[in-house]
């Protein structure tokens, strides 16, 4: 909207500054050199004039350059969100691709047609977090709002429906983290390992793995034609661009936030950080010290949360803090 008033401001000026030189051209000027000029002038009037094309139809669009050095650095548009049959595997290791090529032969092998975005439109998306803040934040009826709404891991709805929502489009979550899922609940995988990929095929066919690092379920109710794959490539992306090698790996949370900004035009966060005490727990939990996983050193959660708040100062993203 500041660019398009400049733009306007701009050829008024212009516009004025034409008349002008129209009218000194008609008494100074032979008549041999005035159409050229007028061209040269109508030529930069018509470049100014041409539509501003904006990359989607909301009021701020997180694909714009130009406004952030530092977002125009870590944003690589190039990057596939989720994982597909297109992808070369010859330099991966064998039991990789081997096990690729199972997983898509019991799930669909495209991209969720529902994340393909469209040209001038504005898909708005809620990614709601897990934090206490959004206990009595009465959020609910704005998250269930967005186009899309992303949860992630184990976090329910039942019972917390006025401060968190019931709406859930795509739940995020790893073998460790899964929880049952609404019938019409797209499950995105987040990969962090090879065997989380074994898990999918094993707990929709032969539910003969049961055991990872701890005890995941033996069976999902998902349907098949409802489970995505996070892209391994992508998870590197977060890693290396965004969080730049900060903790072992990055959060389901953060992973969510910039899986929104490339396939979202609008994107507010709700249920991220600590709530008013300072307190990091869950926000079903009701032990304040419950969120003690966060001093761990798995996931450097300061650096994660300074890259949501630069996001917020850029107006990439807007953060709803709750109470």
């Amino acid at each position: 909207m500041a660019n398009l008033k400049k733009r306007i401001f701009k050829f008024l000026i212009l516009l004025i500054l034409l008349i002008f030189v129209l009218n000194i051209s008609l008494v100074l000027v032979p008549t041999t050199w005035l159409p050229k000029q007028l061209m040269q002038e109508l030529s930069d009037l018509m470049n100014l004039l041409k539509p501003y094309n904006k990359v989607c139809s909301c009021a701020r669009c997180i694909e714009e350059r130009g406004i952030s050095l530092w977002f125009d650095n870590r944003f690589n548009s190039s990057i596939p969100p989720l994982l597909t049959l297109s992808l070369q595997m010859e330099k991966n290791p064998s039991r990789y691709n081997d096990t690729i090529v199972k997983l898509f032969q019991v799930i669909p092998g495209d991209i969720d047609p529902l994340l393909q975005k469209r040209l001038g439109s504005c898909r708005r998306c809620a990614v709601v977090g897990n934090s206490g803040n959004l206990r009595d934040s009465w959020y609910g009826a704005q998250i269930d709002n967005h186009d899309f709404v992303f949860r992630m891991n184990k976090a329910p709805t039942a019972g917390f429906e006025d401060h968190v929502g019931s709406k859930t489009t795509h739940h995020f979550l790893y073998p460790e983290s899964y929880r049952e899922l609404g019938q019409n609940v797209s499950m995105i995988l987040i990969p962090f390992k090879i065997l989380d990929m074994e898990w999918v095929v094993s707990a929709i066919t032969t539910g003969t793995i049961t055991q990872t690092y701890m005890a995941v379920f033996r069976k999902i109710k998902v349907k098949s034609e409802k489970i995505l794959v996070y892209h391994p490539a992508f998870i590197k992306y977060v890693y290396d661009n965004w969080l730049q090698g900060h903790g072992r790996y990055p959060s389901t949370g953060i992973l969510a936030v910039i899986f929104a900004l490339h396939v979202c035009d609008e994107v507010n966060l709700y249920g991220f950080g600590a709530n008013s005490k300072g307190d990091w727990h869950h926000y079903w939990e009701t032990n304040p010290s419950a969120g003690a996983f966060r001093k761990t050193g798995v996931h450097d959660g300061d650096f994660e949360s300074n890259v949501t708040s630069i996001l917020t100062s850029i107006n990439k993203v807007r953060i709803f803090h709750g109470r």
